[in-house]
């Protein structure tokens, strides 16, 4: 919409009252806008041949006499409109900050990721215990969740024992899901459990189709061949293949691919304080107080220092490791909630295939892992296909 403003400027004579007018010199020009009036005074010549004040009230026009004709002055009242693109700089500026603040999400996820996925690693080389460090894990989430709700800095929810078993279930695969990760990494290189993951999707279509009745079209089954087939090609010429190790990514994998079908299966009935990040740091506390007793049973307490330097290790450098590793586990988790509040599903996939590229790339590079031609190529096509895979699945079947 335009709006109008009146400008003034020196010219011929030609304002014109609605009444007869003795001066024909004055004539009012018809180039007012129809929108409304402004209430400032105009000014123009009146019949004396001075200056005469005009405003609007009651419909009609109020005259006043100001100056001499010895003063007076040709006057041309203009309409002249605002463009329609003034208000168009606050918008593009508040678009470009969104923008930028996606990217900067983006950028923090995959930076959190390559973090955790390096410093976890060199604690497990040192530290086989995955028990430990993932109830080690959990704990840290659980500190930063109690301190974020306690400091008023996230809005703490307002949860009922009914939402608790519901979430229930989601917690045990959770825990699940992170555990066989961390024994996977534990075993193996990191590129190749990050390699067997990349099968998600496969597992994703299999438990969909099983649980939910959720048929998959022909495309998404097309892009399934590669993501198998890469990953069975990458296994056969992994160095540091091992089956536990590989058996424990396909178990992460099966147990988060169950936690997204459960999330669906079981209804929980959100308040409007129980968002992603609530629910995922209810999880997160869960996921501690249940892992805890089963650490303390099986693996006993072996993360103190007097323990850890009888291993021979670095007290200080196992310690600030872990510390990292665990800050950047729930860092990377609540960041992915964020950036999935912001954009598609499909865009957030594609977000996390482009993410375990990075990862796999990195720890490459880090680690030094020996990785032939074979090896590449079968990476490299599991994830196309995970890629192909994100893409296709938006396209939805012809209804009959």
């Amino acid at each position: 919409m335009q709006s109008s403003a009146f400008a003034l400027s020196t010219s011929i004579p030609l304002l014109r009252s609605r009444n007869s007018n003795p001066n024909p010199r004055c004539r009012i020009l018809p180039t007012f806008s129809a929108a409304k009036p402004s209430v400032a005074p105009i000014r123009g010549c009146g019949a004396s041949g001075g200056l005469r004040t005009m405003s609007p009230r009651l419909g009609g026009w109020e005259q006043a006499l100001s100056s001499s004709p010895s003063s007076r002055k040709d006057l041309v009242v203009r309409a002249s409109s605002v463009p329609e693109s003034a208000g168009e700089s606050p918008t593009k500026a508040s678009e470009l900050l969104q923008t930028l603040l996606l990217g900067s999400l983006f950028g923090l996820w995959y930076l959190f990721n390559i973090y955790f996925n390096i410093y976890n690693k060199q604690v497990l080389k040192v530290f086989p215990n995955p028990l430990t460090i993932t109830t080690g894990q959990f704990l840290i989430g659980t500190v930063f969740v109690l301190f974020v709700w306690t400091t008023n800095l996230y809005r703490r929810p307002k949860i009922t024992s009914s939402q608790l078993l519901a979430i229930l279930p989601l917690a045990i695969v959770h825990t699940l899901g992170n555990l066989f990760t961390n024994m996977s990494l534990g075993k193996v290189a990191v590129s190749f459990t990050h390699t067997i993951k990349a099968m998600e999707p496969f597992f994703s279509v299999l438990l969909s189709a099983l649980f939910l009745g959720e048929q998959p079209t022909v495309w998404v089954l097309f892009s399934l061949a590669p993501i198998v087939g890469g990953v069975a090609l990458a296994s056969m010429t992994e160095a540091s293949f091992n089956w536990a190790g590989f058996w424990s990514a396909m178990a992460s994998n099966l147990t988060f691919q169950s936690r997204n079908v459960l999330s669906k299966k079981v209804m929980v009935k959100r308040e409007e304080s129980l968002d992603n990040i609530n629910l995922f740091s209810i999880i997160t506390i869960m996921s501690l107080l249940l892992l805890a007793p089963v650490t303390l049973f099986v693996e006993g307490v072996k993360f103190t220092p007097s323990y850890i330097q009888s291993a021979g290790l670095n007290l200080k450098q196992i310690y600030v490791r872990s510390l990292i590793a665990g800050l950047c586990f729930h860092a990377y988790q609540q960041v992915s909630y964020m950036i999935l509040s912001r954009v598609s599903p499909v865009t957030h996939s594609v977000g996390n295939c482009v993410k375990r590229v990075v990862v796999i790339v990195t720890s490459v590079l880090f680690f030094r892992t020996p990785v032939s031609p074979i090896n590449s190529i079968g990476t490299g096509i599991a994830l196309a296909g995970v890629f192909l895979y994100s893409r296709v699945k938006r396209i939805k079947p012809k209804t009959a």
